[in-house]
């Protein structure tokens, strides 16, 4: 299963980049899932394990932990906004 990952402003930072094409293992079905794959490459991904209120959106749709995920989908991750 092939998805698009998007990373918004902190966490792309952290990460420096943007967003990456991917093909995931039969052991991720879910965002949460992913996010735990993405955790495990260490060093600078573990950002999104430490994120407090971490967001995710598939296609643009506010997801949950375990919104199943689909070839083809945009996944996005994103710290919570504040407003000042």
């Amino acid at each position: 299963m092939a998805i698009r990952i998007l990373y918004f402003a902190a966490l792309r930072e952290a990460l420096g980049r943007p967003e990456e094409s991917m093909e995931l293992p039969e052991s991720v079905g879910t965002v949460e899932a992913l996010r735990l794959h993405l955790c495990g490459r260490s060093g600078a991904w573990e950002v999104l394990g430490r994120t407090r209120n971490l967001r995710m959106a598939i296609n643009q749709e506010m997801a949950q932990p375990a919104s199943p995920l689909k070839d083809g989908d945009e996944v996005a991750f994103f710290p919570p906004v504040t407003g000042g």
